[in-house]
């Protein structure tokens, strides 16, 4: 088979963070895994369901360690090489860390797909390790039936400015980092109905990586981080609040979204897995239609970092906005709240 002719898309049942185990099903696994004892430095483990663990060393500094892979995305290899590492290395960011050295994870179907493809992959995979200078240092592959690509993460950060998901505080504002609609617009393509134009502001976004993190830290009244991936908005959203024994407020006029992406909605053209967010979440959220449904539990690839600040750290998340996100702001799309009966509201 040529390698232009192949769509990658078109070789795997799922597509990028999509492809997750759904969070019911994760819940029941980890449930019956065993106890794990207790670690003192061990700082952040899989208990929150943070991005990333992070481990005491000396010093006050501390090891910060993710591992992150999927199907393909996108139908070009080099692309979804580069979407999968930068899809793990900002795993770190959200953290508040910086990357270290990554090593890959490469699952390759050989009697079906050219060896050359999977060597773009690994290019792609090096690009985004080089963007922000790391090493990809070595890796593991296996020939597998469904392609699928990402990297395991070593990072450093400071144990005073770690980012985590479950520390928010009533009152703060919520912000993302990036606009909603990698699923969507993914979804599109695998379909074959997704316009050039739309293609390469997909692309842009999923190759985008969340450097962002390692400077939140700097903001005073910047209280949680997270970033938003297979479980969708809503989903990396209730995280937040359970864990911080809170509720949120989403108004969905305020919520960004990529170019093109409501337009296909309308369509109904979003991935499958968005049901399978919406049964984990329905119980606790209210207010919620159809265009918010789809939004809201579309699956994210590499998608943006959801912050939760308070409101005297706007001005200075505005200037770090403008450093690294051309084209974003720092408006807030909602904010978080005293517990309620609902853990999210929707605000149309």
């Amino acid at each position: 088979m040529a390698e232009e002719q192949v769509k990658l898309t078109q070789f795997s049942h799922g597509s990028g963070c999509g492809c997750k185990i759904a969070p019911g099903v994760l819940e029941e696994i980890l449930k019956h895994s065993g106890s794990q004892q207790t670690f003192r430095d061990l700082l952040v483990g899989y208990e929150s369901n943070d991005d990333a663990a992070v481990y005491r060393l000396n010093n006050g500094t501390c090891l910060v360690s993710t591992t992150d892979f999927f199907t393909p995305i996108v139908d070009d290899a080099f692309t979804f090489g580069r979407a999968a590492a930068a899809n793990a290395l900002s795993d770190i960011y959200a953290m508040g860390g910086k990357p270290l050295l990554a090593v890959a994870i490469l699952g390759w179907p050989v009697e079906k797909l050219p060896p050359a493809l999977a060597s773009r992959v690994l290019e792609g995979g090096r690009a985004a390790c080089a963007e922000v200078s790391i090493p990809l240092a070595g890796g593991h592959s296996i020939d597998s039936p469904e392609p699928f690509f990402g990297l395991a993460v070593s990072g450093l950060v400071d144990e005073k400015r770690i980012l985590r998901n479950n520390t928010a505080k009533e009152g703060d504002l919520l912000f993302l980092t990036k606009p909603i609609g990698t699923g969507i617009l993914s979804s599109a393509m695998k379909r074959g109905k997704l316009l050039p134009a739309h293609e390469k502001v997909l692309c842009l976004n999923l190759t985008a990586i969340n450097t962002i993190g390692a400077e939140l830290a700097d903001v005073e009244g910047v209280h949680s981080v997270t970033d938003i991936t297979g479980f969708g908005l809503a989903g990396h959203l209730i995280e937040m609040a359970e864990g911080s024994g809170l509720s949120a407020e989403i108004d969905m006029k305020k919520v960004p979204l990529l170019e093109g992406a409501a337009s296909y909605a309308a369509q109904f053209i979003f991935p499958d897995n968005t049901y399978r967010n919406w049964n984990a979440c329905e119980k606790k959220v209210t207010g919620i239609n159809g265009p918010s449904f789809i939004t809201l539990c579309d699956p994210q690839t590499n998608g943006g970092l959801l912050l939760a600040a308070a409101e005297n750290s706007v001005p200075a998340l505005d200037s770090l906005f403008k450093r690294f996100l051309p084209g974003m702001q720092a408006m807030p799309i909602g904010r978080m709240v005293a517990r309620a009966s609902s853990i999210i509201e929707v605000i149309e």
